[in-house]
């Protein structure tokens, strides 16, 4: 994250234990996990957060181009079409032609 070498993390325990002291140095870096793990806590929270939302606005984009799709859809072909073209209507009277059913396919032989 930070991009730390060896050389730069002894440099700063050197510079921690001048510092604060040997005595003191451990409940130092106590509190210092403890902040940097709130930090952590807190980014992971906003990122869940934005890719939550970019979830739903993919979804709503995904959502907006379906009810179009389905729209020209259904001007393409009408409601009432798709039973005219499967039964069939005389053009005469407006009423559905009979429809044979299909024969059985023929058994295998062995």
């Amino acid at each position: 994250m930070f991009d730390i070498g060896w050389d730069e993390m002894l440099l700063t325990v050197i510079i921690a234990i001048i510092v604060i002291g040997p005595k003191e140095l451990p409940r130092a870096l106590r509190t210092a996990g403890r902040w940097i793990a709130k930090v952590r806590r807190v980014s992971g929270h906003f990122r869940t957060g934005i890719e939550t939302m970019i979830r739903e606005a993919e979804l709503e984009e995904m959502e907006k181009q379906w009810r179009e799709q389905n729209a020209r859809i259904m001007a393409q072909h009408p409601p009432g079409s798709a039973e005219t073209a499967l039964v069939g209507t005389d053009p005469g009277t407006g009423t559905a032609t009979p429809v044979e059913p299909a024969a059985p396919p023929p058994a295998e032989q062995r």
